[in-house]
């Protein structure tokens, strides 16, 4: 899983309260079990029309935020079925950070396993992110998670709170099978221990 230390990037304003995982990826994606190949169906109901065109209109569709690496989005974001496709498609499209007022449980635990980062702000300060976010090219945001800051454009910044263990883990690029591999030594240990203990298992 790639480090997160800090993000500099243009933010994507999506100000749309219970955006759930369907919203973020359509359940007709859902036949893959990889992890690449989603971002172009990343809010596939919204940035195409039926003809499979782009909805100029999207956010994403529009020329500032088509390589945006955060995304700004309104209350209860990733609410809905608990399909992991989701972070996986918003991985993949190269979004790293989303920031909102809430998330859903499973959706928020989701993301830290998958390389992205979950910002929880304050109304008011969601509000004033949506306003940068609003600048195009000009809102460009930086994410700093060593000092759990997010730097605004002019200059302001918003501290977070983050647990220190999944802090620990973004930063260092820690998923769950790193996790368990980082305990290799003692499960061979044990394998052993155990392979004499009970030679007939």
């Amino acid at each position: 899983m790639e480090k997160f230390t800090k993000l500099t990037s243009v933010a994507a304003p999506l100000p749309i309260i219970n955006i759930d995982t369907d919203m973020i990826i359509p359940k007709n994606y859902l036949k893959t079990i990889k992890r690449t190949g989603l971002g172009s169906g990343l809010f596939a109901e919204m940035r195409y029309h039926n003809d499979g065109s782009e909805n100029s209109t999207f956010v994403l569709n529009k020329p500032a935020y088509r390589h945006a690496k955060i995304l700004v989005a309104g209350d209860n974001f990733g609410c809905g079925s608990s399909r992991e496709h989701a972070p996986w498609a918003l991985i993949d499209f190269g979004i790293r950070c989303i920031i909102s007022t809430s998330f859903a449980d499973i959706f928020y635990n989701n993301c830290f396993k998958n390389g992205i980062l979950p910002i929880k702000v304050t109304l008011q300060q969601l509000e004033h992110l949506i306003d940068d976010a609003s600048c195009g090219v000009n809102g460009t945001l930086i994410i700093d998670l060593e000092n759990m800051q997010i730097n605004r454009p002019n200059g302001d910044v918003i501290s977070f709170d983050l647990d220190v263990f999944r802090r620990h883990c973004l930063l260092n690029g820690i998923d769950d099978i790193d996790l368990t591999m980082l305990k290799s030594p003692q499960i061979d240990a044990f394998e052993v221990r155990n392979s004499e203990m009970y030679p007939w298992a």
